[in-house]
């Protein structure tokens, strides 16, 4: 009974695809002698699509669903057709699936940081890292651009060139965005929708889209985390002599508490020490002692100033030079007077401070009484 169990396998054909390793994008599903028999059923899942190549050359891509191979443009050369040939076809087909799901949470980030230009901190340097997710939405293109004849393709293979790809395109984003350091955690969703559509074009060459790109951290140099730190940390602190004193009276307290501490009482005496130190300063501007006398203001700066007659500049003059002048009548009221400050030439007697210079002159006095 052999032969008929080689008839009963030469009449059953199924061919499907059944993945559970997660990550691969490409199955060649595998005959000896790739010989498909007329009349095989192909089943493509949701989630596949199944390339035949026939004879080298890309014959129909299949989507989800059931499929009997028999339609002129599938081969048609089996076994049980070429008995002179010892039952092994000369036409040699291939079925390809491939996996049209989401491969998501694929990791990228800056290998080396990048150098751009911030408003406040001058020039930085940046890394980031995140996810992203893959689809291939043409598989026929992905088969010939990316996989070739690979029999098994998976998302390493093509990742790294992802990731270069990402890098790239983002560095050139974040140069150029403009976008202040301690506000870039705001616009990651912008920046990663403008990074997305960047690659888009590039990766839909091999087949490929870029359904989702996420950043999840920008971030500083250790150097740069740390000095921001320490500048919150001042923001927090507030009034740094009430810091101060807050420590000494901290220091205190824990010398009493440990009077052992460092040998001989010494703890006692430094606890004594620092809280002498803390009185005194509390003493200078404390609510217990009386704040030092403020220190006089300077003087205030005197003004001098320039005439205008004639269409010539005279001066400078000091205040006291012109009450002089205003004294003879070399000075009037109409006189243009110019000060460094002032809005342009004034009358002198339109200005405050020149003002005064021209007093009014007394009546004349009365006549003498007439003598009786």
């Amino acid at each position: 009974m052999p032969i008929f169990d080689f008839l009963k396998g030469e009449f059953i054909d199924v061919i499907e695809w059944l993945d559970s390793s997660n990550d691969t994008l490409v199955y060649r599903f595998e005959r000896h002698g790739n010989a498909i028999k007329y009349g095989a059923k192909l089943t493509v899942r949701e989630g596949q699509a199944a390339v035949m190549i026939h004879e080298g050359q890309l014959a129909d891509v299949f989507p989800p669903g059931l499929y009997m191979l028999e339609t002129n443009n599938m081969p048609i050369m089996t076994t049980l057709q070429h008995w002179d040939h010892g039952f092994k076809s000369p036409f040699l087909s291939e079925i390809y699936f491939v996996n049209t799901t989401r491969f998501q949470d694929l990791k990228w980030g800056t290998k080396n940081p990048i150098m751009c230009r911030d408003p406040e901190f001058g020039p930085v340097r940046l890394r980031a890292f995140g996810t992203y997710t893959i689809r291939v939405n043409d598989p026929a293109r992905f088969l010939q651009e990316i996989v070739g004849t690979d029999g098994e393709f998976t998302t390493d293979e093509i990742s790294y060139q992802i990731r270069n790809t990402i890098v790239s395109r983002f560095s050139a984003a974040i140069a150029a965005s403009g976008i202040p350091v301690l506000d870039m955690a705001a616009n990651t969703d912008d920046l990663a929708k403008y990074v997305a559509a960047k690659i888009a074009p590039e990766i839909a060459e091999y087949g490929i889209e870029l359904p989702r790109l996420y950043i999840e951290n920008i971030s500083l140099p250790a150097a740069v985390e740390e000095a921001m730190d320490k500048r919150t940390s001042m923001g927090v602190i507030g009034d740094l002599g009430r810091y101060t004193q807050f420590q000494a009276a901290e220091a205190m307290a824990e010398a009493a508490r440990n009077p052992g501490a460092g040998g001989g009482g010494m703890g006692a005496g430094l606890g004594m020490g620092m809280g002498m130190a803390m009185a005194q300063n509390l003493g200078q501007s404390g609510p217990w002692g009386a704040a030092p006398a403020a220190a006089p203001p300077p003087p205030p700066v005197e003004h001098v100033w320039h005439i205008a007659e004639n269409g010539a500049t005279k001066g400078p003059f000091s205040k006291a030079a012109l009450g002089r002048m205003a004294s003879d009548g070399s000075l009037s009221r109409e006189t243009l007077v110019w000060t460094a400050g002032q809005d342009g030439w004034k009358p002198a007697g339109d200005v405050m401070e020149l003002a005064q210079l021209f007093t009014v002159m007394p009546p004349p006095p009365p006549p003498p009484p007439l003598a009786e």
